[in-house]
């Protein structure tokens, strides 16, 4: 692999671990009602887990609240059943016709746990970035070491990687700190 190829590839591969970070906050509880809240949610539908959106509309009417209609309503049973079986700490309204949730306020400590939470998700994603970044250093010593690549080569190689880690750093920064901030207003 030549230097362009290397960078593309960990450049690639941090934004893949940014992506999983955003999608994870996405399923954090802020104590607002969102649909994102049932993005990890499965629904066992016909024998296979299946997400809640893809057999249901998910909306919010409100800030505390979220409304889930299924296409199907013999589908209704399976979700609340999900919901229940969650983690979410949500009671499901079943009237028939559709679901109702009713989101809580949280207590401070909770809001102090979802902060701790972010926090270890955070750092775990910016390990990932760091984890790319060896193996991205790890192809130039390889490439300079098979001669297809000069000593400054390298060098220069392994600073683009390090700019580009710390670049991935300051996004996760940025995005761990923006919902932090979210889930601390009350």
């Amino acid at each position: 692999m030549n230097s362009a190829q290397i960078l593309k590839d960990a450049e690639d591969r941090m934004e893949k671990a940014l992506d999983v970070f955003r999608n994870d906050l996405k399923g954090l509880r802020t104590g607002r009602a969102s649909p994102a809240m049932l993005d990890s949610l499965r629904v066992d539908y016909y024998g296979s887990p299946t997400p809640i959106k893809q057999i249901a509309t998910v909306t919010t009417p409100d800030a505390q609240s979220i409304v889930i209609k299924a296409y199907q309503a013999a589908d209704l049973k399976e979700i609340e059943k999900a919901i229940r079986s969650s983690d979410l700490g949500l009671a499901p309204n079943n009237d028939g016709k559709v679901i109702r949730l009713s989101v809580p306020t949280m207590s401070g400590d909770q809001r102090k746990k979802i902060v701790q939470q972010i926090k270890k998700q955070a750092e775990s994603a910016k390990v990932s970035c760091r984890n790319i970044r060896r193996d991205a250093n790890k192809h130039f010593d390889d490439a300079e070491k098979a001669k297809t690549m000069t000593e400054d080569e390298r060098d220069k190689g392994k600073a683009k990687v390090q700019d580009l880690l710390k670049a991935y750093e300051g996004k996760i920064d940025a995005l761990s700190t923006a919902k932090e901030k979210e889930v601390m207003e009350q």
